[in-house]
């Protein structure tokens, strides 16, 4: 396989405050010219407000980025916001122009970085989507061949005559990836923009972007969604103001972003104005506790943990369930516990302030990132009041000391959980039984 992008000490500058230069259409570009001179002049009789007082202050969204991406790798762009992350992938995509440096693509480059980029307001769905690809250099039947399955995807079958400035922003999402994905791009750019779509259109994307990546085509995949770039990607680089700190295998590059202050997500509190819920309960907080009560983002395998959510139940009269759910590095669910205390589950929860908190033993979970999602649902009737998917992300790691599930076992171990089992193991010498009880590791896929 060969390189499909190279990028060589890649910078891009920004002026803080400054009127950044966007694209005109050819009136706005006539009225411009005719209207420069008499501008200029008044500048001259009245100095420039905005430069001739002082230079403006710069910063740099990508310093020194230099990388090389292979032919058909799923690469992640990791990073806390602000760190260069979209800045990068619009280089790549060409809408802007880099200050230094240098970015080669090479092949067909589909993108999806916001909603609304892309598509012609004004035109239909059908319209657009021959527009994209055009504009990709497709020929017409190889459009007509592919137009059926794009449709399909986006489920917008009865709209796609109508004009997308009608849109919702699902349906302008879903064809947006669709084209996107479809229009056999050789290099894939997809940001956040995912996390607009439901859970399972963000599953078909998942599915999607996978089947692209086998293919043999490259795609760059920019996520705050830790499990999945570690289930999509094989690799991911991690930005930090504008720099990269590190590339590598995503499992590598995830963990050291979880267990760096940039990703530390021990704790996270939501103001009441926009704390997620229903009309009915609303969550506040959730945090991860040590056994001593200390909120912490690194929990030691052999120790146990806890984790709290505090929410507020608005309206009196109604049975709550919440709800705790505990994902791996892979995706994968591992677990997921709610409250089976008799004390509530019989009767009404009053209006008010309440702190729900599930306790994990120790020597249970496995080593590695756990992202724990909290929900709360009410039981009569059964309806959802909050669902935070990963509201918290916690790194379990083991001190090797001999004692743990793990045992005197050097080598990895990829299981889900890792509980230590008692044991038990007998020597048969005739018709008599010796016996040496103990504990040891078990795995859970």
């Amino acid at each position: 396989m060969g390189t499909a992008i190279l990028a060589e000490n890649l910078g891009k500058e920004y002026r803080i405050g400054g009127r950044q230069e966007g694209y005109k259409t050819f009136r706005e570009a006539v009225v411009e010219t005719c209207i420069s001179p008499f501008r200029r002049a008044r500048n001259l009789i009245m100095g420039d407000a905005s430069g001739a007082s002082g230079l403006k202050e710069t910063i740099w969204a990508l310093k020194d980025v230099s990388f090389e991406i292979r032919q058909g790798d799923i690469v992640g762009i990791i990073g806390r916001n602000g760190s260069g992350k979209s800045t990068l992938l619009k280089i790549l995509s060409q809408i802007t122009e880099p200050t230094s440096g240098y970015a080669e693509v090479r092949g067909r480059v589909g993108s999806l970085l916001e909603v609304g980029t892309g598509f012609h307001p004004e035109l239909t769905g059908r319209e657009n989507i021959y527009l994209s690809g055009a504009i990709l250099g497709m020929r017409k039947r190889e459009i007509v061949k592919k137009f059926e399955e794009i449709v399909a995807f986006a489920e917008i079958d009865k709209f796609i005559d109508t004009p997308v400035k009608h849109y919702s922003s699902g349906m302008y999402l879903r064809l947006a990836f669709a084209v996107a994905a479809h229009l056999e791009p050789e290099i894939l750019l997809v940001d956040e923009v995912l996390a607009v779509g439901d859970a399972r259109f963000q599953k078909k994307c998942m599915n999607k972007m996978q089947d692209v990546g086998q293919e043999g085509r490259t795609v760059l995949f920019v996520s705050h969604n830790m499990p999945a770039v570690t289930r999509l990607c094989r690799n991911a680089v991690l930005l930090e103001e504008g720099r990269i700190l590190q590339i590598g295998p995503s499992h590598k590059v995830v963990s050291a972003y979880l267990s760096s202050d940039a990703g530390t997500t021990a704790a996270r509190e939501w103001e009441e104005k926009r704390a997620p819920g229903g009309e009915i309960a609303r969550l506040r907080a959730v945090r991860v506790r040590s056994e001593n009560g200390e909120t912490t983002d690194k929990v030691d395998i052999r120790e146990p943990v806890r984790i709290e959510m505090e929410y507020d139940v608005l309206k009196p009269g109604c049975r709550l369930l919440p709800v705790f759910y505990f994902h791996n590095e892979e995706g994968i669910l591992v677990f997921e516990s709610n409250d089976m205390d008799p004390a509530w589950r019989k009767k009404p929860r009053p209006a008010g302030h309440w702190k729900s908190t599930v306790y994990i033993p120790a020597d249970f979970m496995a080593e590695g990132i756990v992202y724990v999602g909290a929900a709360m649902v009410t039981l009569d009737p059964v309806l959802g009041q909050f669902d935070e998917h990963d509201a918290v992300a916690f790194q379990v790691y083991d001190g090797n000391t001999g004692d743990s599930a793990r045992g005197e076992w050097p080598g990895e171990i990829a299981s889900a959980v890792m509980p230590l089992f008692k044991w038990r193991t007998e020597h048969e010498q005739g018709h008599a039984m010796t016996e040496a009880s103990g504990a040891g590791r078990a795995g859970a896929r």
